[in-house]
């Protein structure tokens, strides 16, 4: 049971996000919920309510390509709430056509990586307070075994697959910056790959095929019901595994931290 626990997913209301939320309802906790269209969360959220007749869960809205909703979200969700226990990153996209967003980001690269990174950084007080607190990352198997920093926006070329695989291995530098950064405070940060998934996004971007939802949220249920303190680490099929030898290079997470920080810092004061 997660009763005590507060819980914030993103993207929780289709696919694996919504398959996770179901599971941790049915848990008891605390739970927050994000999605970008309101109704459609509303209808989620009292969906949640009427199978699992947990009442302690609440929705959220923001577009995640808009650091605007970013920061009314975070700031929200600091305002509401007095600790969070487990943080999933867990929203992303395919897109098949390059989308330069209104603040000059390619949409992927913003939705799947950067959106994370600031929502995190953002609500990192809360989650210093939580108890045994996670964050988790979702990423995924095929994340880029490269990154040209000069590309992070599609400048020379862009096509789905690399964005998208891109952003994936974004999501891992990350993950491994950030639990050196938090060891001292005990915060256990990991990625993980959920599976292969049949999934919007995979449909949109590889077609239909793939393992039900059921199993994607059970890699990333395993992550949170984890006891041991374990972070820097990338999973797949509740296993630590190797991820590409690129994302073990500290000079290229760093050089990402600070690129991240840099995009982000004329919105927020990170740290």
């Amino acid at each position: 049971m997660l009763s005590n626990k507060t819980i914030l997913i993103t993207g929780a209301t289709d696919g694996i996000g919504l398959q996770t939320a179901l599971e941790l309802a049915k848990l008891d906790a605390n739970l927050i919920i994000h999605g970008k269209n309101p109704d459609k969360g509303k209808t989620v959220k009292e969906d949640l309510i009427s199978k699992t007749k947990n009442s302690k869960i609440h929705y959220y809205n923001a577009d995640l390509s808009s650091f605007d909703e970013i920061e009314h979200f975070s700031n929200q969700i600091v305002k509401d709430f007095t600790r969070l226990d487990v943080l999933i990153n867990n929203a992303g996209i395919y897109e098949k056509k390059k989308i330069i967003l209104e603040n000059g980001l390619e949409k992927t690269f913003m939705v799947n990586y950067l959106s994370a990174f600031v929502l995190t950084l953002k609500l990192l007080s809360l989650i210093k307070k939580g108890e045994d607190s996670k964050i988790i990352n979702v990423s995924s198997m095929v994340h880029a075994s490269s990154i040209d920093f000069e590309n992070l926006n599609g400048e020379k070329f862009y096509s789905g697959d690399s964005a998208y695989s891109l952003s994936k291995l974004c999501n891992i530098l990350f993950t491994y910056q950030l639990a050196e950064v938090l060891e001292k405070d005990k915060i256990a940060v990991n990625a993980l790959h959920p599976g292969v998934i049949n999934t919007k996004l995979l449909r949109a971007g590889w077609g239909p095929f793939g393992s039900s939802t059921d199993e994607g949220a059970a890699c990333i249920l395993y992550l949170v019901k984890m006891k041991q303190f374990v972070s820097g680490y990338y999973f797949e099929n509740d296993n630590q595994k190797r991820s590409s030898a690129i994302s073990y290079d500290k000079l290229v997470m760093k050089r990402l931290w600070d690129y991240s920080k840099n995009l982000s810092q004329s919105y927020f004061d990170l740290f």
